[in-house]
């Protein structure tokens, strides 16, 4: 896989340079709550600015239906990337039309635009090949060069992703370079113990890694809403709390597989509920307590791990020389919830072993819990994508970068 030192050595000044990021941002309104993924990629503009290049950066955001829809406009992530840089940032209104056309021509030696969002055009996501390349084609016909630097996509079969590398020379940026580079340090060699914390809402989203972490983790430590299969799997009363009943027998077999590998399997013992799932935008105090997991109460809601809990994942992560987490431990997005995600993040911050916090709901609740997120050894910006590698799969981006 080439580097984007390598291209710049080749030769970048005056080339138009196509940057595949990942700018999917989210949003209230026109307003970015959370810009992290924009300076993910900021090292990478930067330096292609520094050698002269023509940056056209690219990206989606959010899910529109193969057409332009203003709640999903790029506009605010140009504007804010313009801020991080310094400079003047240019925005096409589309993706290879006109506008496109035309902004891109306009470029001078280090300047930077950015194109609309490719979701937009129902090429890039498209099943078909022959669609998803002709719309490939289109954009080949913007640039010179690539440089693949949108981590949290590479593991999509996208025209910007898959195909267009195909019809440049292509390097992968210094993101993609570190998020691989970290990827690696939890596969190969890993320091042991290795704790993995996952949470987030659904049992089925995690079986694949659960699946293939039982042959490499020391620790499997269980929260947030797909807590809860596992708990009725044991038996246990869960309320109206967020189940998967057809994961069980999965889950059941997850947890046999633990015992006779000697995986430490860690779950609940105590959990925070309420009769209401809480208003999230209100964010006013709920009517809640906290029980033994084995002893939820009918008709309650589980929304966060409870203290003894808190206690125990952190015993379980202290003496860890690597961790990965990736999911909330609970309904972070509410103070009244917010403990158990809270209690996990410090325990990472406290560790002296290499954590990595696995994007996705995890890195958004470091940032909104106030974290320093320079006390964590990453915070990878793509968490299906950082799933999928753990996994073991083929990521499509990133085979497409490969020489």
């Amino acid at each position: 896989m080439k580097t984007i030192d390598e291209l710049i050595a080749e030769g970048v000044t005056g080339k138009r340079v196509f940057v595949r990021a990942d700018l999917n941002v989210p949003l209230s309104g026109t307003t970015i709550t959370d810009d992290g993924r924009i300076r993910a990629v900021q090292p990478t503009v930067e330096k292609l600015v520094a050698a002269g290049a023509r940056v056209v950066v690219a990206s989606h955001l959010g899910r529109p239906k193969g057409a332009p829809d203003p709640a999903f406009s790029l506009a605010p992530a140009a504007a804010r990337l313009g801020e991080l840089i310094g400079a003047d940032v240019a925005f096409a209104t589309d993706t290879v039309g006109e506008s496109a056309r035309a902004t891109v021509a306009g470029l001078g030696d280090g300047q930077v635009a950015v194109l609309e969002n490719l979701r937009f055009n129902p090429g890039e996501t498209s099943k078909d090949d022959a669609e998803r390349g002709a719309f490939a084609d289109q954009l080949a016909e913007l640039a010179d060069l690539y440089v693949g630097d949108g981590f949290g996509a590479v593991h999509r079969k996208h025209a910007s992703v898959f195909d267009l590398p195909a019809r440049l020379p292509h390097a992968a940026g210094d993101l993609i370079a570190t998020e691989v580079g970290v990827l690696k340090k939890l596969t190969e060699n890993v320091e042991r113990p290795y704790a993995v914390v996952l949470g987030g809402s659904k049992v089925s989203d995690k079986l694949g890694v659960i699946d293939h972490l039982l042959e490499r983790a020391d620790r499997i430590l269980i929260g947030g809403g797909m807590a809860y299969t596992f708990l009725k799997a044991q038996g246990h009363e869960v309320g109206s709390s967020l189940l998967q009943e057809d994961q069980i027998p999965a889950v059941l077999e997850y947890l046999k597989r633990a015992e006779d590998k000697g995986v430490e399997f860690v779950l609940p013992v105590d959990v925070v509920v309420s009769e209401t799932f809480p208003d999230l935008k209100a964010k006013a105090p709920t009517e809640h307590r906290t029980v033994p997991a084995d002893a939820m109460p009918a008709g309650f809601i589980g929304l966060d791990n409870g203290p003894e809990t808190n206690k125990l994942y952190a015993s379980k992560l202290a003496d860890a020389a690597t961790v990965f987490w990736n999911g909330p431990m609970g309904v972070f997005e509410h103070p009244d919830y917010a403990e158990g995600t809270r209690a996990v993040a410090q325990a990472l911050v406290d560790s002296s072993g290499f954590s990595v916090v696995g994007g996705g709901d995890s890195a958004a609740a470091v940032r909104t819990l106030g974290f320093d997120e320079n006390a964590f050894g990453h915070i990878s910006t793509g968490g299906g994508a950082s799933l999928e590698y753990l996994e073991g799969k083929t990521l499509p981006g990133l085979a497409a970068l490969e020489d």
